[in-house]
This record gives structure tokens, C-alpha cells and sequence, in this order.
């Protein structure tokens, strides 16, 4: 007889299995689930802080960026001489209505002149725009009145006593960096809150500094955008400058600055604030650990973000903290009342699942349990035969079954297993080819991507988003690439499908090159490409379109410079000789007839290089240019063909117009000047009455008579010139007239009784008299002194050979170079500027040096005048044989001595 097997009852296993793997699957379901919460949850509180301090960034950012381009704007208004500060309703009209139209953000913009000057609108308390007045007519107070609705002065409203915009933060902190730039923080005069202005310098044509145009802001507002940003996440935000930890903002009610009994001005540090997990946060900070995001503070634990802000003279920090407990509370709550809801869930499976088998199971355990095995892949147990009834033969077919399926399930396992390596060595090498074109695509410079039948992009490389301004693929993945970035021309004009070259490509099945159009940027801004487009073939099969380009707006940028300085003069704007020579034809037909031609040549350019440097040879032209270009019309051509020469072709105009339009550029020329010299210009001019006349012969005409009156003049206007220059001189410090005419005088009798001839003594004369024309290039500061330091000293000894290239550029005072240049030399040979000894130095040099030196002796000082005669007497005296010939002292003692007698 066989013996009975023991074993578990099977519904007994059957329960207990099912308990073990329902609660196992419960937990560990519940452990991942509630594990991606808590990690979705802080990714969730990291992406808020960092989002939050983003947007407080680009808030603040835009903020602070409208009164720069405000200022920026208006600066080169005033610089370019658009606004005439000297007219009062023009001056007030102007600065109210930028400010009215501007004014979102800004509580005062104003322009402060070198001279101490300002203007400016400011708002009130109540909102009112009001305008600010600081200059001679206000006694230098600052008067505030109201404004019409044009803009103008309506009422006077107060007086605000004494005040300099030069000393100012904003203005002084232009003049230090020298550009625009915001100045450092700093408390508001009136209101009781933080300021920062921005300012922009504004220069004359000569690069010197004429004042400051300036926005001002208030700082209050940005407590209300902290506090808005983080009040929903309880979370804490700063905003502090950067190096010395001083509070802009905070969003915690709490002030950033204080005003003390003396009404200055003390700014709060972060670390002044009394709270604990502000505190936290701030040394955090100060930790500048970017890899720690999380920390612990005093109540809770703190997600951390920092963001700079850097401008022109700002270096601000961000700060945002968001609290884990607000968006974990609700995490911990949800977790709690899933695990009880998952337990009474096992509780009540369990109870039905132990009805259910204690019903329906009992009759047949041994072949549930079998069944069991079986289930579970056990192919190698067989069903022990306790019977021979149904569940015998059931239990026998079962076995069969387990044999069959054993073989099977082993052939099948092997066949899996090599199916699943192939399948895995496939894929691998699948993945390795796309990453392996990926990175080829990626390390082009040239932007690549590919395009379906339906015009949607289906790849891209990196240099393709870079230069389409987008982040990652997605943005393009999928979409219509005409419609995204091939929609239009460069004027915006929209460009249909049926005129795109790249949709053509599906069409012709040909490859296209481009280099006139423009792809449209994700910032809407076109850039110039230059585009290459193939298709995609798979047997024989278009799949497809693959484009590469190029962008090459700073090519086409290049070109047009070049274009630009291939036919134009860049110191006058005006066309060179090369351009000329093309526009010519255009200029020389039927429909411009009379065509006149006016060859202009500046006069003194070369003296002006010579004397004054290139710079103001440049300023000459520049200036000339200027009266030419006044003084001719809108269609007429100027072209500069020579160093100083220019040609202006006048169409339609008859010689009497034409020698109208010449009248009035010489009565320009009469009051323009250039350092000292006074502008001048030859001109000549024929016309062309008929087509049968050569235009070479008529412009060769106009230049023969510029020089014929070039020669007329000359003369004439070079003694201009020479009048010009002393006369600039003499302006400049009238104690050099006085000089020169004193000197002449002096050196008149000193010639006479030297017996020297009449025309010597005319020489010596207008000699002595011209003698310090080379000071015309000093500064008028240097002219002013009596005593000089040692550098002025060498800008000085510069005078006698400044004066000798000036009268060598004359005929009339040619003869008299020599002697200006030598009236510095020494009678011992230590004088300058070649060190001659004794008679090498002209005669006339000797009595100049001689004479020059007692008259500024005699006018320096403050001692009574028979004083300064006696210590000028003495000089002479004792400096010949040494420093002047001593015959030319010896008579010069004696006629002064002969004044003084008859006085």
C-alpha cells in the first residue's frame, strides 16, 4: 500500500502565496510610487526656485533697461545738435514729452551741462510731471514748475535751493568710466527711498565732453516684485550688490536702508536682517557652493537659486529660497492616506480570496496545487497518482503534458535566447550608428537639417539650432520648416511655397545654391544665409530634402563696407575719384542740360597740415566740406578728387546759377575757421550748353579758371592768412600784441643807430614784429604765464622753428624766416635751436633776441616800472658778450638810458 504524502493544504499555499505577493507588490509599488513623488516633488520645488529667480531676473533686467536705451536714444539727439538747449519751449517740449511717453519705471530724466546747467522732468507725488530748472536765469537754484499739455512751462512751483548736478553720483560716475554707465546706489534727495541712475555722455564734434543725460529710477517697487514672485511658495527672496552684500530689495517687509538723525544715508546688509533662515540662506550664499541646491535652515530645509545681474556699473545678485515643506505637506499627506487605503484594499482581498477557495477549491487541492507548479514553469515534478477516478486520469494526462512541455520549453528557451542576443547586438549597432552620424552632423560649423515629403523637419544638427537662435530639437522636430524660418523676404514680405528653392528641390529633384535670401531667427530677426539644397533618394525614391547653410550677414556687412569706401572719401562722405569717373556718364546726358562744373581748391591746406598737424588739415576739410555741401542742392554731385580739390557737377544749372551757387559758398568761407587759420577756397566753373560738347574739355575749363583765380589771389590770400594768424595770436593774449609792437618799435632804433640801411631796417622791423608768430600753436594757458615748468619750457623752445616753417610758406615774408628762427640763438653758443656762436647768428636775430628779452623783463613782475626799467637795464648790461652780441647791448643800454633821461 503507498504511502500517503504530507503536505500544506493547498488552499492553505494558494492564500498564503497570494498574501506574501499582493502585499510585496503593494509595497514595493508603494515604495517606487511614493519614492518618484518625493523626488518629482523636490525637482518640482528646484524648477519653481529656478524659474522664480529667472523671471525676478528678467524683470529686472527689462527694468533697468529702458531708461539706458532711453538715455542712449535721447544723448545722441542732443550730441547731434537736434536739440537747440538755448530755446525754452523747444528745451521743455522736449524733455516732458520723452518723459510723458517713456516714463513707465522712471521718476526723472535730465541733462547737466560742464557748465553746471540742468533740465529735467520729474514726477511728483501725486503723479504730475513736472519740469526742473538749474542754469543762470534761476540764480543756479533748482525752480520746479508745472507743464501745459504741450509740454511747456506753465507755473512756477517752488525753489529748491543751491544745487550742482556736477557733483552728483551719476554725472560724476560718467566722467570716471568715461561712457554710459549706472551709477552706484544711493538715497533719493527728497523721498525716502534708493536710487540709481543711468548716464550717457554727450560730445561735440571735437570729442570734448559737453554733459550728461540721465535717467533716474527708484528702488521701492522692487520689494513688491520679490515679495509677488515668492509669496505664493511662503519663499524668501534678495536682491543685494555684489561686492559689498548691501540689500537693493527683499521680499520680506523689511527696510533695506535707514536715514540717521543727520540725514545720511545707512544700507542694510543681508546679514542684518533678524530671521534665522534669512540668515541661513545668506551664508549659503556666501558658501558659493553651485552644487549644493539644498540646505537645512533654522524650520525647515530651503531650495536654493542665485542669478547675477551685470550691467554697466551694476553687479547685482539674485537670491531665491523656496521652503520644502510647502509642496511636500501635501506629498506626505497623500502618501499617509494611500498606505491606509492600500491596506484596508489587502485586508478585504484577503477575507474574499480565503472565502472563495475554502469553497470552491477543497475537491480538488492535489490538482490545484499541481496545476500550481505548473503555472509557474515547473516542467519536471510529476502529479503523484493516489487515484484512479477522473482526477487520476486528469492527473496522468497532466503528466504527459508536463513531459511534452518540458522538451518544448527548453528548445523554445534556447531559441530566445540566442533570438534575444541577436536582437540586442542589432540594436546596439543600430544606436551606435545614429550616435556616430549624430556626432558628424554636430561637428559641421555649418547649420544642417533634413526635411519629409510633407515639408517637417525630421533631424537637425547643433550648428543649425545655434544659428537659428533655438535651444534643443524639439523646437524644431516635426514642424514646418518653410513656415518657421523661410516664411519671408528680408523686407517681410511673405514668400509663397511655390518661389521657396528648397520646395523646388521636391519638384526637380535637383540640388539648389542660394546666397540672396534670408531664414527668419526664433527671436523673429532674419539673418543672410547662403543655402545648399539636395534630395533625399531611397531606391530611386524621393524621401526627403537635406539643406546646409551658412550665415553670412557679417560677410554681406563686409561687403557693403568695402562697396562703401571703394567710392567714398571716408573724411567727407563724398564720392572719390573712382566713383566719380562711373557716376560721370550718368550725370553727362541730355536731360541735365546745362550741366555745370565748379572745380573747387581748399586754399592754406598744406600750411594747415604743416603748422597745426594733420588733425587740423582733417578739421579743414572736414569744414569745407560742410560749406560745400550747404551750399549745393540735394541732386547735385560733390566729389572729392584730390587731397584739396573737389568737383561738383551741377545738372540743370545755367553759368549764372552756377556763379550764384559760388557766391555763396565763398560768402560761407568768409566766417569759417580752423584753429587759426581762416578757411579759404578757389573756385572755377564752366558749362556744357550741348551734347556736341566734350565733357572732359568743360571740366578742364572749369579747372584752368580755379587756378587762374587761384593765382589772382594768391597773394592776397596769404597775407590773410599771415593777418589771420597773428591776429588769432594777439586775441588770444593781448600782452603778445603789445609785445611784438613794443619789440618793433624798439628794434627801429636800435637799427638806426646801428646806421643800418633802410631796407634792413624794414626787415628788422616787420622781423621783430612777426618774431613769435610760432606761438600760435601753444595753449592759451602757456601764453598767459610769466613762469613756466620744465615741459612747458620744451613746448616753448618750439615757437622759433614753428614761426620759421609758417614765414617760409609766403613769398612776401620768405626773407624774414631766417631771422625768426635764429632769435632764440646766444651770442656763447648755448642758445637754440642750432646752438650758433657769435656772428653765425644773423644780425638781425641778435638784435631781436636782445631787445625781446628786455621788454619781457620790463613787463613781468610786480614792481614799480622804474623798478622793472633798472632789473631790465641790468640784464642787458650784464648778458653781453654772453648771451647777446655785445655791441647790439651796448646801444641798447644806451637808448634806454637816453628814455629814461627825457623822462
Amino acid at each position: 500500500m503507498r504511502k500517503k504524502n504530507k503536505y500544506m493544504s493547498t488552499r492553505k499555499v494558494i492564500l498564503l502565496t497570494f498574501i506574501i505577493s499582493l502585499f510585496a507588490a503593494i509595497v514595493a509599488s508603494g515604495i517606487v510610487i511614493f519614492a518618484n513623488w518625493i523626488s518629482l516633488s523636490k525637482k518640482t520645488i528646484n524648477q519653481v526656485t529656478t524659474d522664480t529667480s529667472e523671471n525676478l531676473y528678467n524683470q529686472v533686467y527689462d527694468f533697468m533697461q529702458v531708461p539706458y536705451k532711453i538715455a542712449g536714444i535721447n544723448h545722441r539727439i542732443i550730441e547731434n545738435g537736434m536739440l537747440d538747449l538755448s530755446n525754452e519751449n523747444q528745451r521743455d517740449r522736449f524733455f516732458t514729452n520723452i518723459f510723458v511717453s517713456q516714463s513707465k519705471g522712471i521718476y526723472s530724466l535730465g541733462y547737466a551741462t560742464v557748465a553746471g546747467e540742468y533740465y529735467a522732468t520729474i514726477k511728483n507725488g501725486q503723479g504730475a510731471t513736472e519740469l526742473i530748472i538749474c542754469d543762470a536765469s534761476t540764480g543756479w537754484h533748482i525752480n520746479y514748475y508745472s507743464t501745459n499739455v504741450d509740454g511747456t512751462r506753465k507755473e512756477f512751483i517752488s525753489d529748491g535751493g543751491n544745487y550742482d548736478p556736477r557733483t552728483q553720483l551719476w554725472y560724476t560716475a560718467v566722467l570716471e568710466k568715461g561712457k554710459a554707465t549706472y551709477s552706484p546706489v544711493y538715497g533719493h534727495l527728497v523721498m525716502e527711498d534708493l536710487t540709481v541712475s543711468v548716464g550717457w555722455p554727450v560730445y561735440n564734434h571735437e570729442n570734448k565732453l559737453e554733459g550728461v543725460i540721465s535717467v533716474h529710477l527708484l528702488l521701492g517697487d522692487f520689494n513688491k516684485y520679490l515679495k509677488g514672485a515668492v509669496e505664493a511658495h511662503q519663499g524668501t527672496a534678495l536682491i543685494i550688490e555684489k561686492d559689498s552684500h548691501e540689500l537693493i530689495a527683499n521680499s520680506l517687509d523689511v527696510p533695506n536702508f535707514a536715514i540717521l538723525s543727520d540725514n545720511s544715508l545707512q544700507r542694510y546688509e543681508a546679514n542684518d536682517i533678524d530671521n534665522e533662515d534669512v540668515q541661513k540662506i545668506y551664508q549659503q550664499y556666501l558658501t558659493n557652493d553651485s552644487r549644493q541646491q539644498v540646505f537645512k535652515g533654522d524650520s525647515d530645509n530651503f531650495f536654493l537659486s542665485t542669478k547675477e545681474i551685470n550691467l554697466q556699473g551694476i553687479d547685482w545678485i539674485i537670491i531665491v529660497a523656496i521652503p520644502e515643506s510647502v509642496f511636500m505637506k501635501n506629498v506626505y499627506s497623500s502618501m499617509l492616506l494611500s498606505g491606509i487605503i492600500a491596506i484596508l484594499l489587502l485586508i478585504l482581498l484577503v477575507i474574499g480570496y480565503n472565502f472563495f477557495m475554502t469553497n470552491r477549491l477543497k475537491p480538488i487541492k492535489t490538482l490545484l496545487k499541481s496545476a500550481e507548479r505548473f503555472s509557474q514553469g515547473n516542467f519536471k515534478e510529476r502529479i503523484d497518482i493516489v487515484r484512479n477516478d477522473e482526477i487520476g486520469l486528469v492527473s496522468q494526462e497532466l503528466n504527459k503534458l508536463a513531459d511534452k512541455l518540458e522538451v518544448f520549453v527548453s528548445e523554445l528557451d534556447e531559441t530566445v535566447k540566442q533570438r534575444t542576443e541577436e536582437l540586442q547586438r542589432a540594436n546596439s549597432t543600430l544606436e551606435e550608428s545614429k550616435e556616430a552620424l549624430q556626432l558628424i552632423l554636430d561637428s559641421a560649423a555649418e547649420g544642417i537639417y533634413g526635411v519629409d515629403l510633407n515639408g517637417n523637419c525630421t533631424f537637425c544638427n547643433l550648428s543649425c539650432l545655434k544659428l537659428l537662435g533655438y535651444k534643443n530639437q524639439k523646437e524644431l522636430l516635426g514642424k514646418n520648416i518653410h513656415q518657421l524660418i523661410h516664411h519671408s523676404y528680408r523686407n517681410g514680405t511673405k514668400m509663397p511655397k511655390t518661389k521657396c528653392k528648397i520646395v523646388e528641390t521636391f519638384t526637380t529633384m535637383k540640388g539648389t545654391h542660394v546666397d540672396d535670401e534670408v531664414f527668419w531667427r526664433a527671436d523673429g530677426v532674419p539673418i543672410e544665409v547662403e543655402y545648399y539644397s539636395y534630395p533625399q533618394i531611397k531606391n530611386d525614391e524621393l524621401i526627403g530634402v537635406v539643406v546646409t547653410f551658412n550665415d553670412i550677414s557679417k560677410r554681406r556687412q563686409k561687403e557693403a563696407a568695402i562697396e562703401y569706401l571703394n567710392c567714398y572719401d571716408p573724411l567727407t562722405n563724398f564720392q572719390n575719384r573712382t566713383c566719380f569717373e562711373k557716376n560721370r556718364k550718368t550725370m553727362d546726358s541730355e536731360e541735365n542740360l546745362p550741366l555745370s562744373i565748379i572745380f573747387a581748391d581748399i586754399n592754406g591746406l598744406k600750411m594747415t597740415n604743416d603748422i597745426f598737424g594733420h588733425a587740423a588739415g582733417d578739421q579743414l576739410i572736414k569744414e569745407s566740406a560742410a560749406i560745400l555741401k550747404q551750399s549745393c542742392r540735394e541732386h547735385d554731385l560733390i566729389a572729392r578728387i584730390g587731397g584739396d580739390e573737389f568737383i561738383i557737377l551741377l545738372p540743370k544749372t545755367t553759368r549764372e546759377n552756377a556763379n550764384k551757387i559760388m557766391e555763396r559758398v565763398k560768402e560761407e568761407f568768409k566766417t569759417a575757421h580752423v584753429e587759426a587759420i581762416k578757411c579759404s577756397i578757389s573756385l572755377g566753373c564752366a558749362t556744357k550748353e550741348t551734347m556736341e560738347q566734350s565733357f572732359d574739355e568743360v571740366m578742364a575749363n572749369a579747372e584752368n579758371a580755379m587756378y587762374k583765380e587761384k593765382a589772382l589771389s594768391r597773394k592776397a590770400t596769404n597775407k590773410n592768412i599771415i593777418d589771420t594768424i597773428i591776429e588769432t595770436l594777439h586775441q588770444r593774449n593781448p600782452k603778445e600784441k603789445r609785445h611784438s609792437i613794443d619789440v618793433s618799435n624798439l628794434c627801429v632804433k636800435v637799427g638806426s643807430a646801428m646806421k643800418l640801411s633802410e631796407v634792413e631796417i624794414s626787415k628788422l622791423k616787420r622781423a621783430a614784429y612777426l618774431h613769435d608768430i610760432g606761438k600760435i600753436v601753444l595753449d592759451e594757458k602757456i601764453l598767459k604765464k610769466d613762469y613756466f615748468t620744465e615741459e612747458e619750457r620744451e613746448k616753448i623752445r618750439l615757437h622759433s622753428a614753428v614761426g620759421y616753417r609758417i614765414l617760409n610758406l609766403f613769398d612776401d615774408t620768405l626773407d624774414l624766416a631766417e631771422y625768426v628762427y635764429g632769435h632764440h640763438e646766444r651770442w656763447d653758443g648755448s642758445g637754440y635751436p642750432r646752438g650758433l656762436k657769435g656772428e653765425q647768428i644773423p644780425l638781425i636775430s641778435r638784435i631781436i633776441t636782445a631787445v625781446e628779452t628786455y621788454d619781457r623783463v620790463l613787463n613781468r613782475g610786480q614792481l614799480t616800472l622804474e623798478e622793472r626799467k633798472k632789473e631790465a637795464r641790468k640784464v642787458i648790461k650784464e648778458g653781453g658778450g654772453t648771451q647777446f652780441d655785445p655791441q647790439v647791448a651796448e646801444i641798447l643800454v644806451s637808448i634806454v638810458d637816453q628814455e629814461s633821461m627825457s623822462d
